[in-house]
Protein backbone atom coordinates (compact mmCIF):
# COMPACT_ATOMS: atom_id res chain seq x y z
CA UNK A 1 0.00 0.00 0.00
CA UNK A 2 1.40 3.09 -0.72
CA UNK A 3 1.30 6.51 1.20
CA UNK A 4 2.37 9.90 0.73
CA UNK A 5 2.69 12.82 2.22
CA UNK A 6 2.83 16.61 0.85
CA UNK A 7 3.70 19.47 3.00
CA UNK A 8 1.46 18.34 5.66
CA UNK A 9 0.45 20.43 8.79
CA UNK A 10 -1.33 19.44 11.16
CA UNK A 11 -2.33 21.82 14.77
CA UNK A 12 -3.93 21.42 17.82
CA UNK A 13 -4.40 24.94 18.83
CA UNK A 14 -1.27 26.65 19.01
CA UNK A 15 0.71 23.06 18.67
CA UNK A 16 1.91 21.98 15.20
CA UNK A 17 2.23 18.57 15.89
CA UNK A 18 3.04 18.11 12.35
CA UNK A 19 4.88 20.80 10.13
CA UNK A 20 5.19 20.73 6.29
CA UNK A 21 6.26 17.34 6.46
CA UNK A 22 6.70 15.50 2.56
CA UNK A 23 7.50 11.52 2.76
CA UNK A 24 6.07 8.71 0.66
CA UNK A 25 6.21 5.05 1.21
CA UNK A 26 6.14 2.70 -1.09
CA UNK A 27 3.92 -0.59 -1.31
CA UNK A 28 5.89 -3.72 0.74
CA UNK A 29 8.39 -1.31 1.99
CA UNK A 30 9.00 -1.49 6.05
CA UNK A 31 10.14 2.17 7.84
CA UNK A 32 10.66 3.20 10.97
CA UNK A 33 9.04 6.81 12.31
CA UNK A 34 11.19 7.90 14.94
CA UNK A 35 11.56 10.62 17.55
CA UNK A 36 11.27 11.21 21.15
CA UNK A 37 7.81 11.87 22.94
CA UNK A 38 5.91 14.41 21.42
CA UNK A 39 7.62 14.27 17.87
CA UNK A 40 4.73 13.67 15.90
CA UNK A 41 4.80 10.09 15.50
CA UNK A 42 1.71 8.73 16.40
CA UNK A 43 0.07 11.62 14.59
CA UNK A 44 1.67 10.43 11.64
CA UNK A 45 -0.61 7.03 12.33
CA UNK A 46 -3.64 8.80 13.32
CA UNK A 47 -3.56 10.48 9.79
CA UNK A 48 -2.55 8.04 7.86
CA UNK A 49 -6.00 6.19 9.22
CA UNK A 50 -7.93 8.65 8.51
CA UNK A 51 -8.29 9.67 12.63
CA UNK A 52 -7.12 13.10 12.01
CA UNK A 53 -7.03 15.22 8.50
CA UNK A 54 -4.04 17.62 7.80
CA UNK A 55 -4.98 21.34 8.30
CA UNK A 56 -2.89 21.55 4.99
CA UNK A 57 -1.08 19.63 2.66
CA UNK A 58 -1.95 16.30 1.17
CA UNK A 59 -2.34 12.97 2.67
CA UNK A 60 -2.92 10.05 -0.06
CA UNK A 61 -3.09 6.36 1.26
CA UNK A 62 -3.47 3.92 -1.75
CA UNK A 63 -4.95 6.53 -4.38
CA UNK A 64 -7.35 7.66 -1.55
CA UNK A 65 -6.97 11.66 -0.48
CA UNK A 66 -7.69 11.92 3.43
CA UNK A 67 -9.11 15.38 4.29
CA UNK A 68 -12.73 16.66 6.07
CA UNK A 69 -14.23 16.28 2.34
CA UNK A 70 -13.48 12.07 2.08
CA UNK A 71 -16.38 10.12 2.36
CA UNK A 72 -16.55 8.25 5.78
CA UNK A 73 -17.46 4.98 3.70
CA UNK A 74 -14.22 5.34 1.69
CA UNK A 75 -12.06 6.00 4.98
CA UNK A 76 -13.75 2.83 6.68
CA UNK A 77 -13.18 0.43 3.63
CA UNK A 78 -9.41 1.82 3.70
CA UNK A 79 -9.12 0.69 7.77
CA UNK A 80 -9.92 -2.47 6.95
CA UNK A 81 -7.25 -2.75 4.70
CA UNK A 82 -4.44 -1.37 7.79
CA UNK A 83 -3.53 -3.68 10.60
CA UNK A 84 -3.33 -1.77 13.53
CA UNK A 85 -0.72 -2.64 16.62
CA UNK A 86 -0.72 -0.20 19.93
CA UNK A 87 1.92 -0.24 22.67
CA UNK A 88 -1.05 -0.11 25.29
CA UNK A 89 -2.65 -3.43 23.91
CA UNK A 90 -6.27 -2.70 23.97
CA UNK A 91 -7.26 -5.64 24.10
CA UNK A 92 -11.08 -6.22 26.05
CA UNK A 93 -10.04 -7.84 29.90
CA UNK A 94 -13.23 -10.30 29.70
CA UNK A 95 -13.08 -11.71 26.40
CA UNK A 96 -10.60 -14.38 25.39
CA UNK A 97 -7.60 -14.70 23.71
CA UNK A 98 -9.49 -16.02 20.42
CA UNK A 99 -12.64 -13.56 20.94
CA UNK A 100 -10.40 -10.88 20.76
CA UNK A 101 -8.75 -11.44 17.60
CA UNK A 102 -11.93 -12.48 16.10
CA UNK A 103 -13.44 -9.16 16.67
CA UNK A 104 -11.46 -8.06 14.28
CA UNK A 105 -13.02 -10.06 11.63
CA UNK A 106 -16.42 -9.20 12.77
CA UNK A 107 -15.88 -5.22 12.46
CA UNK A 108 -14.90 -5.96 8.69
CA UNK A 109 -18.07 -8.05 7.85
CA UNK A 110 -15.50 -11.42 7.06
CA UNK A 111 -17.81 -14.48 6.36
CA UNK A 112 -18.33 -16.73 9.57
CA UNK A 113 -17.46 -20.18 8.09
CA UNK A 114 -13.80 -18.47 7.17
CA UNK A 115 -13.04 -17.44 10.36
CA UNK A 116 -11.66 -20.15 12.76
CA UNK A 117 -8.85 -21.29 10.14
CA UNK A 118 -7.77 -18.17 9.92
CA UNK A 119 -8.02 -17.62 14.03
CA UNK A 120 -5.68 -21.05 14.09
CA UNK A 121 -3.42 -20.02 11.17
CA UNK A 122 -2.84 -16.71 12.66
CA UNK A 123 -2.27 -18.01 16.40
CA UNK A 124 -0.05 -20.49 15.13
CA UNK A 125 2.29 -18.02 13.64
CA UNK A 126 2.36 -15.63 16.45
CA UNK A 127 2.62 -19.16 18.73
CA UNK A 128 -0.10 -18.43 20.91
CA UNK A 129 -2.12 -21.35 19.50
CA UNK A 130 -1.95 -22.87 23.22
CA UNK A 131 -3.40 -19.54 24.77
CA UNK A 132 -6.25 -19.15 22.77
CA UNK A 133 -8.56 -19.94 25.76
CA UNK A 134 -6.78 -17.23 28.32
CA UNK A 135 -7.93 -14.53 29.18
CA UNK A 136 -5.69 -11.14 29.02
CA UNK A 137 -4.78 -11.15 32.68
CA UNK A 138 -3.87 -14.85 32.58
CA UNK A 139 -0.74 -13.94 29.78
CA UNK A 140 2.74 -11.86 30.04
CA UNK A 141 3.50 -8.53 28.28
CA UNK A 142 5.31 -10.05 25.19
CA UNK A 143 2.06 -12.62 24.51
CA UNK A 144 -0.04 -9.54 25.15
CA UNK A 145 1.21 -7.88 22.43
CA UNK A 146 1.30 -10.74 20.11
CA UNK A 147 -2.33 -11.17 20.85
CA UNK A 148 -2.71 -7.50 19.38
CA UNK A 149 0.10 -8.45 16.11
CA UNK A 150 -2.36 -11.83 15.78
CA UNK A 151 -5.48 -9.50 15.78
CA UNK A 152 -3.75 -7.19 13.05
CA UNK A 153 -3.09 -9.87 10.62
CA UNK A 154 -5.87 -11.71 10.98
CA UNK A 155 -7.99 -9.22 8.72
CA UNK A 156 -4.97 -9.61 6.22
CA UNK A 157 -3.90 -6.48 5.74
CA UNK A 158 -1.93 -4.75 2.79
CA UNK A 159 -0.32 -2.10 5.41
CA UNK A 160 0.61 -3.43 9.23
CA UNK A 161 1.16 0.45 11.43
CA UNK A 162 2.96 -0.24 14.83
CA UNK A 163 2.73 2.44 17.07
CA UNK A 164 5.66 1.55 19.91
CA UNK A 165 4.91 -1.78 19.86
CA UNK A 166 8.29 -2.53 22.04
CA UNK A 167 8.09 -0.14 24.33
CA UNK A 168 6.56 -2.13 27.30
CA UNK A 169 8.79 -5.35 26.64
CA UNK A 170 12.77 -6.89 27.30
CA UNK A 171 14.96 -6.46 24.80
CA UNK A 172 14.86 -10.45 23.89
CA UNK A 173 10.69 -10.13 23.82
CA UNK A 174 11.36 -7.12 21.61
CA UNK A 175 13.29 -9.01 19.09
CA UNK A 176 10.69 -11.23 18.96
CA UNK A 177 8.18 -9.16 18.14
CA UNK A 178 10.66 -7.29 15.85
CA UNK A 179 11.34 -10.49 14.31
CA UNK A 180 7.31 -11.51 13.33
CA UNK A 181 7.29 -7.60 12.05
CA UNK A 182 9.88 -8.45 9.25
CA UNK A 183 8.12 -11.67 8.37
CA UNK A 184 5.28 -9.96 7.78
CA UNK A 185 7.09 -7.02 5.93
CA UNK A 186 8.51 -10.19 3.92
CA UNK A 187 5.64 -11.71 2.94
CA UNK A 188 4.47 -8.37 1.01
CA UNK A 189 2.70 -6.16 3.48
CA UNK A 190 3.65 -3.04 4.10
CA UNK A 191 4.94 -1.93 7.55
CA UNK A 192 5.06 1.32 9.52
CA UNK A 193 6.52 1.61 12.65
CA UNK A 194 6.70 4.47 15.12
CA UNK A 195 9.58 3.34 17.76
CA UNK A 196 12.26 5.15 19.97
CA UNK A 197 13.87 1.71 20.20
CA UNK A 198 17.27 2.56 20.14
CA UNK A 199 18.33 -0.48 19.58
CA UNK A 200 16.54 -1.95 17.01
CA UNK A 201 16.32 1.03 14.72
CA UNK A 202 20.15 1.49 14.79
CA UNK A 203 20.42 -3.36 14.38
CA UNK A 204 17.58 -3.48 11.70
CA UNK A 205 19.00 -1.71 8.94
CA UNK A 206 15.62 -0.31 7.90
CA UNK A 207 14.62 3.16 6.36
CA UNK A 208 14.18 5.81 9.73
CA UNK A 209 12.31 8.91 9.17
CA UNK A 210 12.85 11.00 11.99
CA UNK A 211 11.04 13.80 13.18
CA UNK A 212 11.56 16.11 15.97
CA UNK A 213 8.84 18.86 17.17
CA UNK A 214 6.68 18.13 14.04
CA UNK A 215 9.24 18.76 11.56
CA UNK A 216 11.05 16.02 9.37
CA UNK A 217 14.78 15.75 10.57
CA UNK A 218 15.89 13.34 8.30
CA UNK A 219 14.74 10.05 6.07
CA UNK A 220 17.28 7.81 5.26
CA UNK A 221 17.96 4.41 3.99
CA UNK A 222 19.45 1.87 6.13
CA UNK A 223 19.17 4.94 8.64
CA UNK A 224 20.27 4.77 12.37
CA UNK A 225 18.46 6.11 15.28
CA UNK A 226 20.64 9.37 15.66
Amino acid sequence: MRIKFDDVTKEFGVIKAINNISFEVKPEEFVFITGKSGAGKSTILKLIRGEYFPDSGKVVVDELEMNQKTKRKDVLSLRRRIGMVHQDYRLLRRQTVAENILMALAVIGDKEEDREKKLKEVLEKVNLLSRMNMFPAQLSGGELQRVCLARALIIEPELLMADEPTGNLDPETSWEIMDLLEEINQAGTTVVMATHDFDIVNSAGKRVVKLDEGGLVHDKENGKYE
